[in-house]
């Protein structure tokens, strides 16, 4: 009867092996949510001179290759003083800079730095020479108008990013990207710094309110995905009615001819 009861008291020999694992679960669990939760509350000062030495650790590391130690620029790169924190932090922070390799303009990847790291970065670049800097928030949140950013994105924007700001091809291998997923802030930076074959729109050619207009047209795009079902690459009227004449008229027809083929 004692056998019985110690045996019936005594732990499974896995249990220690679930409670160590339990607990490396919760621990790494925590120790993510205060990492999450540090790097979203961290805040750099573009005033501080630690903020500029280390972007200029970073700069020196892995920009001064192509547009030298000073970025005064080589026959690799082009000079980066005057951009402004702006260009820096849509170059930086969509990927596409550092450049994977030469080519007609430069490919969207991976980010490869931190959001801590892309802010000192651009303020250094930013410390070299007046240029536009990074938008507040209240520019780029959505928050304006949809109507009058449309009408603005037709007249400024669509022969090359498409009405749906879906994108298209450009010459000689270059092409205006999507727009469907890029955020508000680099959007607005985009506008203001002219990445690759796009032009500048500075204050006096689209106000700040307007850039805000076109981004909430943008965003609200993004929120209403193709109402009217399949989107046939957001081409227009003139490709979705070629579309039914080739393919519904050809249905009619085979339909038609197989029809007359199976009476005879």
């Amino acid at each position: 009867m004692t056998r019985q009861k110690r045996r019936t008291g005594r732990r499974h020999p896995l249990a220690t092996v679930a409670l160590l694992a339990l607990g490396l679960v919760f621990t790494g669990g925590a120790y993510a949510a205060l990492s999450n939760g540090t790097t979203a509350q961290a805040e750099v000062d573009p005033n501080s001179q630690q903020t500029i030495e280390e972007g200029k650790k970073l700069f020196q590391a892995n920009c001064a290759t192509c547009h030298g130690l000073s970025a005064q620029g080589t026959d690799e790169g082009p000079s980066l003083i005057g951009v402004g924190a702006a260009a820096v932090d849509f170059q930086v922070g969509t990927g596409r800079m550092p450049m994977q390799m030469q080519g007609p303009q430069a490919q969207q990847k991976p980010v490869q730095f931190t959001d801590e790291q892309i802010q000192q970065l651009a303020y250094y670049v930013a410390s070299l020479g007046p240029g536009p800097d990074i938008p507040s928030d209240h520019l780029v949140n959505g928050g304006g108008d949809a109507a009058n950013g449309a009408e603005l994105f037709r007249i400024n924007c669509a022969m090359c990013h498409n009405v749906a700001g879906a994108g298209g091809a450009l010459t000689e291998g270059k092409f205006a990207p999507p727009l469907t997923d890029v955020s508000g802030v680099h959007i607005y930076e985009a506008m203001v710094t002219g990445p690759q074959n796009m032009p500048v729109f500075n204050d006096l050619n689209i106000s700040p309110e307007d850039k805000r207009d076109v981004i909430t047209y943008l965003k609200y795009l993004q929120d209403n995905r193709s109402p009217g079902g399949i989107e046939l690459g957001s081409l227009g009227p003139v490709a979705e009615g070629l579309f039914i004449w080739i393919f519904g008229l050809g249905a009619i027809v085979a339909i038609t001819v197989w029809i007359t083929a199976k009476s005879n």
